[in-house]
């Protein structure tokens, strides 16, 4: 049978064709459909027959040797919204909210709209090398300290962001595509072959003796008092010692266990999760 003129296969290629486009495709099948025992096809596309031809070989190779994978076509939003909803059910409140703020405020509009299959170590890098340069958002203020608006709204500049603020982004995604891994929409992380900025630690400084002094002193009798010494001489976070309760204080032994946090939650949450304990009892 003569070949129809708009296909344009070249010649002894099998499945390899040039589109109208001008560029070629080789289809191959992966498989058969487990109810209809029909065969899965797939295709890929180059710019030159040579090159096709390479790819299609690479994936003929990889059915033979049963390590064909094929790449996902999720744009990286969405799988980050279905991580989100699906994926976090063993994460504590604050760490869910760190997330959630990470992917809305800098990763979903830098690299939503990137499927996930395409999203290279190079593209996370040089995401991350531009929050660094100007990833933060700041309040512009007059010489006086006054907040700066225009019609209405606040304007902000852009601002370096801090190596550490750059490692929790990556901490978020690299999660996010490690479960995209195990569950197969990605082959290998990609967030694992980039360079993150080094965290320069501060020097801490403690109070003087004369300091603490006068912290006793300014302390005393306040309502607070109690509190403040328990932070001041264990080191404590704000959240750990608001959240102590008497079952954490060993008086017998002479010692506290830190186990618990105060947070702080808006009423829509903690009406959920108030809902939630009813309906398991």
């Amino acid at each position: 049978m003569p070949r129809k003129s708009n296909t344009r296969a070249a010649a002894e290629a099998g499945s390899i064709r040039q589109r109208p486009d001008r560029t070629w495709e080789a289809r191959y099948i992966t498989g058969h459909d487990p109810g209809t025992g029909k065969p899965i096809r797939k295709s890929v596309y180059a710019q030159t027959q040579r090159e096709v031809r390479r790819r299609l070989a690479q994936a003929i190779a990889a059915i033979d040797s049963n390590d064909y994978f094929e790449p996902s076509k999720m744009p990286l939003a969405q799988w980050l919204d279905i991580w989100a909803e699906e994926y976090m059910g063993d994460k504590r409140y604050s760490t869910k909210k760190t997330y959630k703020a990470n992917i809305e405020t800098h990763i979903k509009p830098a690299l939503g709209a990137v499927r996930l299959s395409q999203l290279m170590p190079h593209t996370i890098q040089k995401f991350y090398n531009e929050l660094l340069a100007s990833g933060q958002k700041v309040l512009r203020r007059n010489k006086a300290g006054k907040i700066i608006k225009k019609n209405g709204e606040t304007i902000y500049d852009t601002a370096p962001m801090s190596p550490k603020t750059v490692r929790n982004i990556h901490g978020t995604l690299t999660k996010a595509f490690s479960t995209a891994v195990s569950i197969g929409y990605l082959r290998t992380n990609p967030a694992d072959r980039v360079t993150l900025p080094r965290i320069e630690k501060k020097e801490l400084v403690p109070l003087t003796d004369a300091q603490v002094k006068d912290f006793l002193q300014v302390s005393t009798g306040d309502g607070l008092e109690i509190i403040m010494k328990v932070i001041q001489f264990t080191g404590m976070r704000e959240s750990e010692a608001l959240g102590l309760t008497w079952d954490c204080v060993d008086f017998k032994a002479g010692t506290v266990k830190v186990c618990k946090q105060l947070q702080k939650r808006k009423l829509e949450d903690s009406a959920d999760r108030m809902e939630a304990y009813i309906k398991s009892l």
